[in-house]
């Protein structure tokens, strides 16, 4: 994928609890950085709770770890603790997660990741109304000042990434869109191309 174009690995991690599914943990993250990636890994959890486990991906090679409100008791505490262990911090938005959450900690977050799928299961369809929610975090990081990426993951493809990008998003995260063809050069170079039409 990297060859291919690919900026950032997204890792998702689920725990078959706060998500329907079971997937990788630390020692792939790890694996990773021994095989001699060098990209920056993007840790998503989909587990709970979430701080027992963020020092074990900071040392895995983590570059940025997000998780959900939900999944923590603190959530300012969980986003100091990520950042104490020297990775960036971020804050998941599931599609029905009110964006409350973000009203006291916007100071400490380097990205915000709103979900256009329900999480848990790849391949499934871009969730329309998460255009608006995007348009809405765009507002809350361009007059709060701070330094945050706004990523948006599920059912990202060549056919929406430019309407994505013009709702606010500036990372994008897409799994089936590009595994799912045989060229992965191809299809990520399409979606630049798309991405590039927006002023």
């Amino acid at each position: 994928m990297l060859e291919a174009g690919a900026d950032v690995v997204h890792f998702d991690v689920m725990d078959n609890h706060f998500v329907p599914n079971l997937t990788i943990g630390p020692l792939v993250c790890e694996a990773l950085r021994k095989h001699g990636v060098t990209a920056p890994i993007d840790v998503h959890l989909m587990i709970e709770p979430v701080d027992r486990i963020v020092p074990d991906f900071a040392k895995a090679g983590a570059s940025y770890i997000t998780f959900h409100p939900e999944a923590s008791v603190h959530i300012d505490r969980t986003l100091q603790l990520i950042r104490d262990q020297g990775c960036k911090a971020g804050l998941v938005f599931n599609p029905g997660t009110p964006l409350h959450y973000l009203d006291y900690v916007m100071d400490k977050l380097d990205m915000i990741l709103l979900m256009s799928v329900n999480p848990g299961f790849g391949g499934q369809s871009f969730i329309p109304s998460a255009l608006d929610k995007l348009r809405q975090v765009r507002k809350r990081i361009d007059d709060s000042g701070f330094d945050i990426r706004l990523e948006i993951d599920g059912g990202v493809k060549t056919d929406n990434i430019r309407q994505i990008k013009e709702a606010g998003a500036d990372t994008f995260v897409a799994g089936s869109a590009i595994f799912n063809q045989p060229d992965y050069h191809k299809v990520i170079a399409e979606m630049r191309a798309e991405m590039a039409k927006v002023g």
